[in-house]
Order: C-alpha cells, then sequence, then structure tokens
C-alpha cells in the first residue's frame, strides 16, 4: 500500500473510458452520446487537434538518444485509428467520443462522475485525471485524433498522438510504475463517495518499440447501489508517437479487444509511417 501524501486536486476535469485513456467506459449512453456514425458521416467520427509548433533538439550523442520530432501528420494520425473491424464482434463507432469527458451515462450510472475523485497520492491523481481526458501520455506536441467505440455495456477510446520523445519516454516510464505506486487507494469527493481503485499490470502484444498493459478497478456505490468498473488501459510507442487504449466497463474488461486494438492498430500507425496507407481491414480477421 502506498503511504499517501497531501494533494489538492484541480476542479473536475472527467465529469469519459475503458481510461485514456485513461479512460471512458461502458453501458449503453443516452441521446446523440452514443448514436453511431452512419458510414457517409465517417469524417465526424474522429476527433482530432490542429498540429501544435514541432519540438526539436539538438542531436545526441547516439541515435537511441535522438529526440528528432515526429513525421506523423494529421491526416496519417487519422488513416492510423482502427476501425470496427480492427476489433470485430458488435463494436459501433460514436459520433464523437470527447463528450464522454463531460458525462457518460452506463444506465443509470455517470462513469465519468463515478472516477472522478480525488487521491491523495500524486501519481494516481494523475491517472484519475488523465483517464477520460486523452491526456494519458501527456498532451501531444503534434498531430492527434482520436475515435469511441461502444458495445453493449462496453465504451473503448482510441487515439493515436505526436509526443515530444522525451516527455513521451517519461509518461511510458511513469504507467510501468503504476501498479506498484498506485495498487490500491481510495477515491473522496464526487456525488459516489469513497471508493476503492485498484491498479494491476497486463500483458500485452509484443508491438512497437516499447508498451505497457493496465487493468484499473474501481468499486464503490451510485445512488445506494454497488457498483464495479473495470477499465484496460494500454499504451504502446513507437518512437515519438504512440496509440493509447481505454476500453471497459461495468460488466468487466474484454482483455482480447485491447489486445486486437493493440495489435491492428500498431500495425496500422507502422504503415503510416513508412509512409503508406493501411488497407482496410477485412471482416473476419483473426
Amino acid at each position: 500500500m502506498t503511504t499517501p501524501r497531501p494533494l489538492v486536486r484541480p476542479a473536475r476535469v472527467l465529469a469519459a473510458a475503458l481510461a485514456a485513456g485513461t479512460l471512458f467506459a461502458t453501458a449503453a449512453c443516452s441521446g446523440s452520446d452514443s448514436s453511431a456514425s452512419p458510414e457517409s458521416d465517417a469524417s465526424s467520427t474522429v476527433a482530432e487537434r490542429g498540429l501544435a509548433a514541432q519540438t526539436t533538439s539538438p542531436a545526441a550523442s547516439s541515435p537511441a538518444a535522438s529526440q528528432s520530432p515526429s513525421d506523423l501528420s494529421e491526416e496519417g494520425a487519422r488513416n492510423a485509428l482502427i476501425t470496427p473491424a480492427d476489433i470485430e464482434d458488435d463494436w459501433t463507432q460514436v459520433r464523437d467520443p470527447r463528450e464522454w469527458r463531460d458525462t457518460l451515462l452506463v444506465g443509470t450510472v455517470d462513469v465519468a462522475a463515478f472516477v472522478d475523485g480525488q487521491s491523495d497520492v500524486q501519481d494516481c491523481q494523475r491517472l484519475v485525471d488523465a483517464l477520460f481526458e486523452e491526456t494519458l501520455l501527456g498532451k501531444p506536441t503534434g498531430a492527434s485524433a482520436v475515435t469511441g467505440f461502444q458495445q453493449g455495456d462496453s465504451r473503448l477510446l482510441y487515439q493515436v498522438a505526436a509526443y515530444d520523445k522525451a516527455e513521451l519516454n517519461d509518461s511510458m516510464q511513469w504507467l510501468s510504475e503504476l501498479p506498484d505506486a498506485c495498487d490500491q487507494f481510495t477515491l473522496t469527493g464526487g456525488d459516489a463517495g469513497e471508493r476503492t481503485v485498484q491498479v494491476i499490470e497486463t500483458s500485452l502484444p509484443q508491438a512497437g518499440d516499447n508498451r505497457q498493459g493496465l487493468t484499473v478497478t474501481v468499486k464503490g456505490e451510485s445512488s445506494g447501489a454497488p457498483v464495479t468498473l473495470s477499465l484496460d488501459v494500454a499504451a504502446v510507442q513507437i518512437g515519438a508517437d504512440a496509440i493509447t487504449v481505454t476500453n471497459g466497463g461495468l460488466d468487466g474488461a474484454d482483455h482480447d479487444t485491447t489486445s486486437a486494438a493493440v495489435e491492428r492498430g500498431t500495425l496500422r500507425l507502422q504503415e503510416v509511417l513508412a509512409g503508406r496507407t493501411p488497407s482496410p481491414t477485412p471482416s473476419g480477421i483473426n
């Protein structure tokens, strides 16, 4: 158990994941928040940031230490996003997953508000704040695109983005330390009362240059009824670029779907970085 340290949390930022990533997550959303995009309106399923100023740094003494900026373009980030065919089952692409950051109704439970809270441990608070904010690995410094899917009581948030290489390395290191630093902690505040959070490490396919998988479980009460939210959180780094996945819900996290998103998503990003446009994923992939 980690010894708590005082921390004052900023105003609510989650009030949406899967968790940021992350983070996002489960059962039937209400209204247009969960409506699937028609094929003719595919462009509206992708939320993207404008290209920020590129970060450059002097050449280091070795290639491994190089901080060369990413070559990922906005179009490339969009092309690298996974599709429903990549994760199969009955996942439906949603119109605008950014709305999950404000409210994510699953039945009568707002899971975004359920995860929103305060922790006395700084690293754990950072995880909580990042789950639905698309900042699991920090703020992108270049192109970024995000999409989301729903299936029954589950939600999946998927992001492709370019980062400052040194900051991305630090973020991946931070994720790797969470199973020890935040193995179990308490969330307070908000309307959900006291909640118990557990973070464990999970395995991912051998993809990219570096990868980290976690399962985050939040237990508490909502409207007097017990609630357990389970989220897979996954990140894969390729140079100065990365993909993040937050997948889960009130019925648990589907680890096979998380693995498929990581495996297929990494291949798509590698194709883009090689200057190619990924081919449409055929249905019925293994």
